[in-house]
């Protein structure tokens, strides 16, 4: 029996997504670690959703401070301004979503693990959906880790699901080939309401 979870390793090389010009996802998870979402990322969704008329969920996380093994503190939970602050970054998102004609919610969550949380909802919806994420240019895998800016490419490691990078710097519209859009990322790609949790 084959063992998937090998994939899983930092330095694993992934097979890339479906090329995003003939890919007709049930739905698309547009996600954010936290960070904003830049318009690239929104028109690069929007394109993907035209076809197939994918509904978009805008998932935001809102970090909770500190380890895994550390002890809860109420310190260590998103402020009231920063739970603001992601609702905002999320309603922007799904305003210029709904600008572009698609049909698009959002919603905001807190987690210590981002990449975890974002990979736990992408299961939920399931294998036909999409991931969409912005990313920063790749860290080397021996220090991505300390970096909560990599999240990105901890849930493409993670999950099963398509998952599109839109890496800054780099072109993300679908005319472009998905290799064009990933050269030297080895294989990566390119309501409101608002609710919370």
């Amino acid at each position: 029996m084959a063992l998937k979870f090998l994939r899983r390793w930092p330095w694993s090389q992934l097979p890339e997504p479906p090329d995003p010009r003939s890919f007709r996802p049930a739905s698309i998870l547009l996600a954010s670690e936290g960070s904003r979402i830049p318009a690239e990322a929104v028109r690069f969704a929007a394109d993907l959703s035209r076809e197939s008329k994918a509904p978009v969920l805008v998932f935001v996380i809102a970090r909770i401070w500190g380890s895994a093994f550390g002890l809860p503190h109420p310190s260590l939970m998103p402020t009231k301004g920063e739970w603001q602050a992601q609702r905002e970054l999320a309603a922007e998102a799904v305003d210029e979503l709904r600008r572009r004609g698609v049909e698009a919610t959002g919603k905001v969550v807190s987690s210590r693990n981002a990449a975890k949380r974002i990979v736990a909802e992408a299961k939920r919806r399931g294998p036909r959906d999409a991931i969409v994420m912005a990313a920063p240019p790749p860290r080397h895998w021996m220090i991505a880790s300390f970096f909560w800016e990599q999240e990105p490419y901890r849930v493409r490691r993670l999950v099963e699901s398509p998952v599109y990078l839109v890496v800054e710097g780099q072109p993300a519209a679908l005319h472009h080939s998905a290799s064009a859009a990933t050269d030297g990322m080895d294989g990566l790609a390119f309501a409101r309401p608002i609710s919370e949790k």
